[in-house]
């Protein structure tokens, strides 16, 4: 059983651990599943809207595959849920990949 999988079942299991489903996401991401990472993590984020790191893998995906709009959003929320959170350097960080993003 691949890494993924056994992610999967364990998602399936705890349908309400946004944990979970990041690491599925992470995962997917990992074996450049870009789709799968981004329900993934939008599982993630409707378990847990404030899962700062949801947001930065999120974006990355969506910038992966060509949807800069969106991840600008994402990115947006993202910065709103650190800096929420007190979490400046996870901040920085997508405020970094933003302003790549013009």
């Amino acid at each position: 059983m691949s890494r993924l999988d056994q992610l999967r079942k364990l998602a399936a299991a705890d349908p309400n651990d946004p944990f979970v489903h990041y690491g599925v996401g992470l995962e997917c991401a990992q074996l450049e599943q870009w789709a799968e990472a981004i329900a993934a993590f939008e599982r993630t984020l409707a378990l847990d809207a404030q899962y700062h790191a949801a947001h930065l893998q999120k974006a990355r995906a969506q910038i992966k595959l060509g949807r800069r709009a969106v991840a600008r959003e994402t990115l947006h929320a993202g910065i709103a849920a650190a800096t929420a959170r007190g979490e400046t350097h996870a901040a920085a960080e997508m405020t970094k990949i933003l302003e790549t993003l013009g």
